[in-house]
């Protein structure tokens, strides 16, 4: 299964980045193989959308899970629709994100955002 991160680098060394939509880098992990791939999101810096577009490229790329610091409302109800589920109130390393995942320690969120519409056009939030 494909699993995504937000991160603020294209390592798995690299921090959780909380904003979902507007993180720097996704990293993609196959849950099966391990093998990762760091995606620079392109809409860090969109004047709208980003949350939309992040989790349509999320469906894109195969991803069944998002885990995170928050999602806003839009890109809640768009990964939802696209059947992806979402873990948040995340913060750290993203290895020790990955191996807390991995040995079961994490819970899906809420069915709701985590934060309002627009939080994440403000740095570190």
């Amino acid at each position: 299964m494909k699993i995504c991160i937000t991160s603020q680098g294209d390592k798995l060394e690299s921090m959780l980045d909380p904003r979902f939509g507007r993180c720097s880098y996704f990293i993609v992990v196959d849950t099966e193989t391990m093998k990762n791939e760091a995606i620079e999101n392109s809409s860090t810096e969109a004047s709208g959308g980003a949350g939309i577009k992040s989790a349509q490229l999320m469906a894109e790329k195969g991803v069944k899970k998002v885990l995170t610091g928050n999602c806003g409302p839009n890109a809640f109800q768009t990964l939802k629709a696209a059947n992806i589920e979402v873990i948040t109130g995340l913060s750290g390393n993203i290895k020790d994100i990955l191996m807390r995942y991995l040995n079961g320690e994490l819970k899906n969120a809420d069915e709701k955002p985590s934060v309002e519409s627009h939080s994440g056009m403000k740095k570190g939030v």
